[in-house]
């Protein structure tokens, strides 16, 4: 029995440390203490999922922080983005992929960077017809746009459908418009 210690063992060893000191120090900051908040709800007789609900924005209780808004929401777009982007680009140098799929993984990135140039060209589009800010998300079944506004207008709800319409091919009902003030 050799009873010498090696460098995996002391690698090991400090991992199994660090570990638990994090669960530790989880647990000491832990809000709850450990204990299991129940939350109860009223629920509606009446109520129809997918309805949708007016939301004011001069409620208290609701976030309509817009600017911390669309900087996360870029920051997540980008970072979902790199994801995919590198999966695709993982999965094109497998040697072991056969032609077929390879080509259906290259539409789907030709697809990606269609998307991304589209959104890109419809956000400053948007930007130029005077709007603050704003967030699109196309893909080939629709387009959701997201502005920061105080208030639309029948009339910058049209202009903003019909940059949409003129980039892509999406049918009008397939758009999304959503207002952040």
């Amino acid at each position: 029995m050799n009873m010498i210690i090696g460098k995996k063992q002391i690698i090991l060893a400090s991992l199994v440390v660090g570990l638990g000191l994090a669960v530790y120090v989880n647990y000491q900051f832990a809000e709850t203490d450990g204990a299991l908040i129940a939350t109860t709800q009223a629920v509606e007789e009446d109520k129809n999922y997918g309805d949708a609900k007016l939301v004011d924005a001069n409620d208290p209780n609701v976030d309509t922080d817009g600017e911390a808004y669309f900087a996360e929401a870029k920051v997540t777009r980008q970072r979902s983005r790199d994801e995919a982007v590198e999966t695709l680009k993982n999965m094109l140098a497998d040697a072991e992929i056969d032609a077929d799929m390879k080509a259906e993984m290259a539409m789907k990135a030709t697809e990606v960077a269609k998307s991304i140039e589209t959104e890109g060209k419809i956000e400053n589009l948007i930007k130029a017809k005077g709007f603050e800010d704003c967030m699109v998300y196309c893909d080939t079944e629709g387009v959701d746009v997201i502005v920061k506004t105080d208030g639309l207008q029948a009339e910058q709800v049209s202009q903003l459908k019909d940059i949409i319409l003129q980039e892509t091919s999406i049918p009008v009902e397939n758009i999304s418009i959503v207002e952040i003030a």
